[in-house]
């Protein structure tokens, strides 16, 4: 009898305690809130969010501090803008924020949350995972692809040697869009997607620029759910538009591919793998609107993020034409002017190297990040996070932060050539540097963007001489926000070739 009594009194103890631990964890009452903006009714903080937010953000945090929570409309958001608040999130707490908020002005761009990019930490978001590290986004993969790099380049160059001749103006950001789009579509579809830059060019690069820029507003229709339906600023309808241009795009590219299909018997393309492997061995399976999110995913963020970096590079070269010439000597002295720069040179060229992680540090392509996403609440650095909060890591912020770059405003490629931030790579394990994120939802197209950025940039440097075109009296440096951060004015210039003529052939 006495042992039934101790048995049962340890029961009820048990349960006691574990409701308790429960009821710890979701309110921690011990435990502060990270400090913060007190906002208004109903909308909060926003209000205090400007047109500029990473900006504005990295102001608020000068005063609240590097973890920062903010109340905008019915949403909790926590903010990063240090490196060590950056690690404590997506390194100590990597899992606990895997996942991907849902937002009302982003249904359709998302697929409704079912495309990669946005998709929930889960399943098919690994097969996804697996999948493009094997066939499209890995080394093995890039390295294969080699080929088909050169050979868009190729064209890029002869592309901008005749508008030389012709004396017509090169738009930096447009030029290489087309020329990525490219390569993306003979790698996923087999096929270039334009034949030259032009108008179905540009369609596609407004439509990409109109959809990355209203996915990265901090739209009042997402923080304050009841009067969506007003779409006050028109977000909505303006995503909802360009992404069924994009989507009618897409949608004739596959279309095309599948009537080909015979044609590649015996060498399939990425989306004929993707097809082919729509279930895992553990019977995990793809919707065709996950096909179709990843292919979308493919071309939006495999174009416009790496032509943000390199117009940003060439502006700041442009700002610093010393730079520019340091940068030619050193190519003209590995590769010469008989021939163009390949990407076996790249590891013989540690100054463009310098460069390209220069501009992602300064002018990052995603400011923001792409956001994060708890369900359970936790605490990070003596802070209670609570559950259903979104997490923002200012990115724009952290590389520009006084107490970790000397100058931090000021481009100086040499900062990664010697002294105390020489070891910092932009590839997730420096928490100082990561344009690309960090953590397991880090950017799958790392390595092959830093491909993009270092190979092309390289490229337009060694193969002509920059300067403004002849109608542009002064060199914008402003910024227009978005998910993706380019040049408010598109640099517009004017290119003189620089090598023998048999290397652009």
């Amino acid at each position: 009898m006495a042992v039934d009594t101790v048995l049962i009194v340890g029961i009820l103890l048990s349960v006691v305690v574990h409701l308790l631990l429960r009821r710890r964890l979701r309110s921690n009452p011990r435990l502060p809130l990270p400090p913060g903006p007190k906002g208004i009714p109903v909308l909060g903080a926003l209000p205090q969010i400007g047109p500029m937010a990473h900006a504005s953000l990295a102001e608020l945090a000068k005063r609240y501090g590097p973890i920062m929570h903010l109340k905008m409309g019915t949403v909790r958001v926590v903010v990063a803008s240090t490196a060590g608040a950056a690690r404590s999130f997506l390194k100590a707490r990597d899992l606990q924020f895997a996942n991907r908020p849902s937002t009302i002005s982003g249904k359709d761009v998302t697929y409704d949350g079912q495309n990669f990019v946005f998709s929930n930490y889960g399943p098919r978001w690994k097969l996804l995972r697996r999948f493009s590290n094997l066939h499209l986004l890995g080394p093995k993969a890039i390295a294969e692809q080699a080929q088909v790099r050169a050979d868009e380049v190729g064209r890029l160059l002869r592309s901008m040697r005749e508008s030389s001749k012709n004396s017509r103006p090169v738009f930096v950001q447009e030029a290489v869009v087309c020329s990525n789009a490219n390569i993306i579509g003979q790698v996923v579809l087999s096929r270039r997607v334009f034949a030259a830059q032009g108008e179905e060019s540009s369609k596609f690069k407004h439509a990409v620029t109109e959809m990355l820029t209203g996915v990265g507003l901090f739209n009042i229709s997402d923080f304050v759910p009841a009067i969506a339906w007003m779409d006050l600023q028109g977000v909505q309808r303006h995503l909802r538009r360009a992404h069924l241009r994009m989507d009618a795009i897409l949608s004739e590219f596959v279309a095309e591919h599948q009537e080909t299909a015979h044609e590649r018997k015996g060498r399939p393309d990425v989306l004929d793998l993707l097809l082919a492997n729509k279930v895992d061995a553990d019977g995990v399976s793809l919707s065709d609107v996950n096909i179709r999110g990843f292919i979308f995913d493919m071309f939006v963020a495999g174009t416009d993020t790496s032509s943000v970096t390199i117009e940003w590079a060439l502006a700041e070269m442009l700002k610093n034409p010393t730079i520019l010439k340091k940068a030619q000597a050193e190519m003209d002295q590995v590769i010469g002017k008989s021939r163009r720069l390949e990407e076996s040179d790249i590891p013989k060229l540690p100054y463009l190297r310098a460069i390209c992680k220069e501009a992602l540090r300064l002018h990052p392509s995603t400011p923001l990040g792409i956001p994060h996403y708890s369900f359970e609440s936790c605490e990070v650095d003596g802070y209670y996070i609570p559950e259903k909060t979104r997490l923002l890591i200012n990115i724009w912020a952290i590389g520009r932060d006084p107490n970790v770059w000397e100058d931090p405003l000021e481009f100086k490629p040499e900062r990664f050539l010697s002294g105390k931030n020489a070891h910092i790579e932009p590839l997730g394990n420096d928490f100082e540097l990561i344009p690309f994120g960090a953590g397991r939802r880090i950017c799958a197209g790392m390595q092959l963007g830093l491909v993009f950025v270092q190979y092309t940039l390289g490229s337009l440097v060694h193969s002509f001489d920059w300067k403004l075109a002849d109608d542009v009296e002064e060199l914008n440096m402003e910024e227009r926000f978005g998910l993706v951060l380019p040049k408010a004015v598109p640099l517009k210039t004017a290119v003189s070739p620089r090598l023998a003529d048999s290397a652009y052939m």
